[in-house]
C-alpha cells in the first residue's frame, strides 16, 4: 500500500500516522521527493480500508500495489531514484561509468589502473578482493588486504570504490568500501540482503544467471524492506543455450525495469561477454537501451591477470570505449532533446 501525504503535511501528523499503522502490526518507510511525500506500507494491510486513511490528517491519497515487489515499484516512486555514491551520481539521467580489475592483487596494479581509469572519465573504482570461484583452487581474492589496497587505490585516484561481499561476516572487513556489491551467485543469499538492507551503504544487486526479473526485483525487495533505499540493479548476462558467449547479455531487461522499478539500471558486459573484443559492441548497446551506466573490467596486463584476463580491457582500450560512450551519449541526449 501506498499513502500520498499532503505536501504541508507536517512530522507530528506524519508520525501519528506511522504509529497508527505500526498499531496494525505494518512497517511504514517515507520517501520525500520532488514529486511529493509518500508513505510506503509494508506488511499485509488487507484489513486497513482506505476510507480509513482518507479520514486522517494530511493524507492525500491512498493506492493498492498489486506488485509483489512493493517498495521497488515505479508505482510506489514514480520519480527515478538517484543513487549517490561519493561524488558518483547513478540514476535520475546521471550516468556512472565504473572501471577496474575483476581482483585486487597488488599496490602498484591497483593504483596504476585507477590513475588510468580515472583519467578516461570513470566516476569509480571496481576491484574484488573476495572472489567466489567456480573451482576451489582458482584464486580466491587477497581479502582484508585487498580491501585495503583497494581503499588506497580509491583515495589516491579520488574515486569512490565497490568491491563484492559475499558473507556477513565481510562486512566489517569491507567498511572502507563505498559501495558493497551482491554477486550473481548471491542475488538469492536473503540473510545476506537483510543484512544489506539495514546498513546506509549503497549495494549493487547483479541479476542471477538463471532469474527472472520479478525474482531480481524481489531481491531488491529485502535490501529496500530493510530501510536501504540506495540500490542499483545491474545486468551481467543470464545462462541460455548459447555458447558463443560466456552469457547471453538480456538487453531487453534495461527498458523493462525502467518500466517497472524507480531503481537505478547498469550493465556490466564484461562478464556476459567473457572475452574482450565482445565488450565494446555490448557496452554501446547498452547504453542505447538506456543504462544508467556500465560496469567495465579493466586490468593493466590482462594476459597476466589471476582471474577473468580474457575479458578485461587495457587501460588504453577502456579509453577509447570511454569515449565513445560519451559520444553515444551526447547523441542521444541530442536527439532526444529535438523531439
Amino acid at each position: 500500500m501506498i499513502i500520498i501525504l499532503r505536501p504541508d503535511c507536517g512530522k507530528p501528523q506524519i508520525k501519528a500516522l506511522e504509529d497508527w499503522l505500526h498499531r496494525q502490526g505494518l512497517h511504514t518507510q517515507l520517501t520525500v521527493g520532488d514529486s511529493g511525500i509518500v508513505l510506503g506500507v509494508i506488511g499485509d494491510a488487507s484489513g486497513v480500508s482506505a476510507e480509513s486513511l482518507l479520514a486522517m490528517d494530511g493524507v492525500r491519497g491512498v493506492h493498492r500495489v498489486q506488485e509483489a515487489h512493493k517498495l521497488a515499484s515505479r508505482r510506489a516512486r514514480p520519480q527515478p531514484t538517484v543513487v549517490e555514491v561519493g561524488a558518483a551520481r547513478i540514476g535520475g539521467g546521471r550516468f556512472c561509468l565504473i572501471a577496474g580489475p575483476c581482483s585486487v592483487e597488488s599496490a602498484e596494479q591497483m593504483r596504476s589502473v585507477a590513475e588510468s581509469v580515472r583519467e578516461a572519465g570513470a566516476d569509480m573504482l571496481r576491484g574484488g578482493v573476495f572472489k567466489p570461484r567456480t573451482s576451489p583452487y582458482a584464486f580466491q581474492g587477497l581479502g582484508a588486504e585487498g580491501a585495503e589496497l583497494l581503499a588506497q587505490a580509491g583515495r589516491h585516484a579520488a574515486l569512490p570504490t565497490v568491491t563484492e561481499i559475499t558473507d556477513v561476516s565481510q562486512l566489517e572487513t569491507l567498511r572502507q568500501a563505498d559501495m558493497l556489491q551482491v554477486g550473481a551467485r548471491n542475488m538469492q543469499n536473503f540473510e545476506l540482503l537483510k543484512a544489506l538492507g539495514r546498513q546506509k551503504k549503497p549495494v549493487l544487486l547483479k541479476r542471477g544467471a538463471g532469474a527472472t526479473l520479478q525474482e531480481l526485483l524481489m531481491s531488491a525487495e529485502y535490501i529496500l524492506s530493510g530501510g536501504n533505499g540506495q540500490v542499483v540493479l545491474c545486468e551481467r548476462g543470464i545462462r541460455t543455450h548459447e555458447t558463443a558467449t560466456r552469457a547471453t547479455l538480456d538487453l531487453s531487461a534495461v527498458p523493462v525495469l525502467r518500466e517497472l522499478t524507480h531503481l537505478p539500471v547498469i550493465v556490466d558486459p564484461s562478464h556476459a561477454a567473457g572475452a574482450s573484443r565482445l565488450v565494446e559492441p555490448l557496452a554501446l548497446a547498452a547504453v542505447a537501451a538506456g543504462a544508467d551506466g556500465l560496469m567495465i573490467e579493466v586490468h593493466g596486463d590482462p594476459a597476466h591477470a589471476l582471474s577473468d584476463g580474457a575479458q578485461a580491457l587495457t587501460p588504453e582500450a577502456f579509453a577509447r570505449l570511454a569515449s565513445k560512450v560519451r559520444a553515444l551519449r551526447e547523441c542521444l541526449e541530442k536527439t532526444e532533446a529535438e523531439r
